[in-house]
């Protein structure tokens, strides 16, 4: 039960960061796991995502606290409890970021994190296939082990949005994980072969076949910490607490709930919290548990006038038909995670890169599998992109099995009200261009009558979600900065042999999905923790619109 290191958590980042560090055979490697196998249909067939997102067996199970700011809402906030983590369970949408948020990592104190230093890594974790739907190959990786795709966009109604939002004067892009983000235009997913292709997929199960890496079914209990460093991790299984040594560091990787709970939970922390639990302080970390972000989003729906969309299926005859034609031949509708369309666009004059985003979805769904009663209709998640409102997770008690407290503060900010009311009548503008006029029925909701600030306000604080992108709970900054919890070597500020590679340590929330950024960081973090030479910086230059000052489009 010892490695040379030790990581907790076999998520996007731990996944990523067994494979890179078990690469060269000269360590050995511990991955701490609490989840189960990812084996069966309905985490690996794409469609079907909505299923294990939404079981105890695959997801911890999180709520939030009642929301002040949403009528006292407690939101689901879904984490993978299962081999690949929380990319074993989400929607595989792969969004990369835009350049500007990783450029505002740097300038936060993340050095070495700029678009420039991160690019690299992520052309290195691709393994991009456009399927013949075009791209951008000079800007893509295409031997990483991370399988990149995108949708056949089949259904009429994929390119009916890409071609409203040309109408309505929005750039087209050909690749928003390219040079140009900002537009409308094919989305991308973590799907090969028709089959979900999660970090376990990509990097745990290749890793795992090496003599040098090995997993433990177990719960993290705390990290030991003697004279000042890390030696190894207190687990628990089958009723039993052992410990894990590290024969050189431990590294979290529990995901922006799980991590900065195990921090606190070993003594690293905000002091004054942890001394009330009783649990003894080893490093005074206030910013532990703190900034946390998120992207909230609305569902806009339209009845569609025509049965051109999913509901075709939505019955025990369709789902079987998808279901078995999935798994005889791994294509149909069950091989997609049917978002095929997407686009990043700005809210107004101003606003230098975009700050809004779309999921394009031919079914009026929610997250949770409920059809919209309505039948055939389309929807489109839209939700603004940085929020100035911020969270906490906290400890409720010293007792590691007991959830934490997460408090996510949403819509805090009279901007958050203004940003989330434009989403709604920019979204209204697309659906009534000319390319959707065979296709509308008519709004489902938030409903023509909806119109008002306080009654778009009303329909926000009802219907809101999260999109599932908690993160910055263990922000990268200075090592001099009081409220950073890792160095730019992602090394945690105050204790040796300790190190946190996930979504905990973004400083701010990237453009877009998460799971791309967190993969990214466990291989970046790979190479500090070996002490190589970062890849090269990329001379890439990014597209922003030569009129973002003046123009909203």
């Amino acid at each position: 039960m010892q490695a040379d290191f030790v990581i907790i958590g076999a998520g996007s980042a731990g996944s990523a960061m067994a494979y890179r560090l078990s690469e060269d055979g000269r360590h050995t490697v511990l991955v701490i796991e609490y989840g189960g196998t990812d084996a069966g249909p309905l985490i690996q067939m794409p469609a079907a995502l909505s299923y294990p997102m939404n079981m105890k067996m695959y997801d911890w199970g999180y709520r939030s606290e009642p929301e002040p700011h949403l009528g006292g809402r407690r939101l689901a906030t879904p984490r993978g409890k299962v081999i690949g983590g929380s990319s074993s369970i989400n929607g595989m949408v792969y969004v990369r970021g835009h350049a500007c948020d990783f450029d505002r990592w740097a300038e936060l104190g993340a050095t070495g994190w700029a678009y420039a230093d991160v690019l690299p890594y992520y052309k290195r974790m691709e393994s991009w296939d456009s399927g013949g739907h075009g791209g951008d190959p000079d800007w893509r990786g295409t031997g990483g082990p991370l399988h990149v795709t995108r949708g056949k966009r089949d259904n009429p109604l994929f390119a009916a949005f890409v071609e409203a939002g040309r109408q309505a004067g929005y750039q087209v892009t050909g690749d928003y994980n390219g040079e140009k983000q900002e537009g409308f235009g094919p989305m991308e997913q973590t799907v090969f072969n028709g089959r979900r292709w999660s970090a376990a997929n990509a990097y745990l199960k290749p890793a795992l076949k090496r003599k040098n890496c090995t997993i433990v079914r177990a719960l993290a209990r705390r990290i030991v910490i003697e004279d000042g460093r890390a030696t190894g991790v207190e687990i628990e299984r089958g009723g039993t607490i052992e410990t894990v040594r590290a024969n050189r560091e431990v590294i979290v990787a529990a995901s922006s709930i799980n991590s900065p709970k195990l921090l606190m939970l070993s003594g690293i922390g905000p002091a004054s919290d942890l001394m009330k639990l009783g649990i003894e302080v080893i490093a005074n970390r206030p910013g532990v548990g703190r900034n946390l972000q998120d992207h909230l989003e609305l569902y806009i729906q339209m009845a569609a006038s025509q049965p051109v969309t999913l509901y075709r299926y939505w019955n025990l005859v369709g789902k079987a038909w998808v279901g078995a034609q999935w798994l005889f031949t791994r294509s149909g509708p069950g091989a997609s995670n049917q978002f095929e369309s997407a686009a990043f666009i700005r809210s107004k004059a101003g606003v230098k890169y975009p700050d809004i985003q779309y999921h394009f979805l031919p079914i009026a769904v929610r997250y949770d599998g409920q059809a919209a009663a309505e039948g055939h209709g389309f929807q489109a998640h839209v939700g603004p992109m940085r929020s100035a409102s911020r969270g906490a997770v906290t400890l409720r008690s010293s007792d590691p099995r007991e959830a934490p407290k997460i408090v996510f503060n949403y819509m805090s900010k009279s901007e958050d009200w203004a940003d989330f009311r434009t989403c709604i009548r920019l979204t209204r503008e697309i659906f009534a261009q000319d390319a959707f006029t065979p296709f509308v029925r008519h709004e489902i909701q938030p409903g023509a009558a909806v119109q008002s600030d306080d009654e778009l306000d009303g329909f926000i604080r009802e219907h809101a979600e999260s999109a599932y992108h908690p993160c910055g709970t263990a922000r990268m900054g200075r090592a001099d900065d009081p409220l950073a919890v890792v160095d730019p070597e992602c090394r945690v500020i105050g204790v040796d042999g300790l190190r946190l590679a996930d979504s905990s340590i973004f400083p701010t929330i990237p453009n877009g999905n998460l799971n791309a950024p967190s993969i990214m960081t466990g291989e970046k973090a790979s190479d500090h923790i070996l002490g190589k030479t970062p890849l090269a910086p990329s001379n890439a230059e990014p597209w922003i619109h030569p009129h973002w000052q003046t123009s909203q489009r």
